[in-house]
């Protein structure tokens, strides 16, 4: 009887190995594997290698170009009895704090305006996102420009206009530069807020806003018991992100006031880089911009139950 080659009996593959490269590529948990790895070295090589390093740091009495000598905790100890740290934590509390409120207001109001139906709607969204898509530096400049105490267009209109004698010097003064930062800080994330609720806002069902005002709700009760509900998970997420930035903002304050006069306007971030870079001492900056960790971790803890929970 002719054997045919159909008839050939083929080695069957080894049990539990795959017979091809290709087979191994694609079998599930190895190709995501593959497309996690990117990532994961990514975040390996530029989060947290520098954030465990900078824990390494914070422990020594690390200064450039000399050798560290390890002293445990005593950099936080002598950052606890600084008086000028002291007065960093409150301006930063303050400077988030102030600009997380005012940007939620701000972009939620924004959001509500340009979800609306008008002329020009798609063109009124692309100018206000101009503050965020700007680049920082080039912003910084133009209000350096605008709260100039010689030709600041404030000052100008505020004299003209009849509500000031004399112009102020809006980033020289110590208890107007926080403030004078504050509206920067809001102007350039407003935009932020906005377009991400925006964006929360179109998934409302238009059905619910019907339903509410055939049983006879107003539009502040319509706005309180549809939209505010549907787009609370948004909200908490933005405005988590929102502080998190904040948190870590540096161009902005170190272009216009370099943590000044007298320190009015240092936060962490730009007393990290003073103390590591400029003045070289790598431990105590290290140390510095730790500080910040715990706060960002209850706020993160707290608004991760949160959101479970919902």
């Amino acid at each position: 009887m002719a054997v045919g080659p159909a008839s050939i009996a083929r080695p069957a593959p080894v049990a539990g190995r795959p017979a091809t490269m290709r087979g191994l590529i694609e079998r599930e948990g190895v190709f995501s594997w593959l497309m996690l790895a990117p990532g994961v070295l990514f975040l390996l090589a530029f989060v947290a290698y520098p954030f465990f390093y900078g824990i390494f740091l914070s422990l020594e009495d690390r200064r450039v170009a000399s050798e560290g000598v390890f002293v445990g905790l005593a950099n936080f100890r002598t950052l606890a009895n600084d008086a000028v740290f002291w007065q960093v934590v409150r301006n930063t509390f303050m400077y988030v704090c102030v600009t997380t409120i005012l940007k939620l207001a701000g972009g939620l109001a924004m959001a509500l305006v340009i979800n609306q139906q008008f002329r020009g709607r798609n063109l009124a969204r692309a100018f206000l996102l101009l503050p965020f898509i700007v680049p920082t530096a080039l912003s910084t400049v133009a209000w350096m420009w605008i709260l100039d105490p010689t030709f600041s267009v404030v000052n100008w209109l505020l004299v003209h206009g009849g509500i000031i004698s004399s112009g102020y010097s809006w980033l020289g003064n110590a208890s107007l530069a926080m403030w004078s930062l504050i509206v920067v800080n809001t102007w350039r994330g407003t935009p932020f807020y906005g377009i991400t609720l925006l964006a929360g806002l179109q998934t409302i069902s238009p059905d619910l806003y019907e339903a509410a005002a055939i049983d006879g709700a107003s539009t502040t009760q319509r706005f309180l018991w549809v939209t505010l509900p549907v787009i609370k998970p948004v909200l908490i997420i933005v405005t988590m992100f929102s502080v998190i930035f904040t948190f870590g903002d540096f161009q902005l304050i170190y272009a216009l006031t370099h943590g000044g006069p007298a320190n009015a306007t240092h936060v962490f971030s730009t007393l990290a880089f003073d103390i590591g870079m400029s003045a070289g001492q790598l431990g105590m900056g290290a140390a510095v911009a730790l500080s910040i960790l715990p706060a960002l971790a209850a706020l993160i803890v707290v608004l991760t139950i949160y959101l479970r929970r919902e």
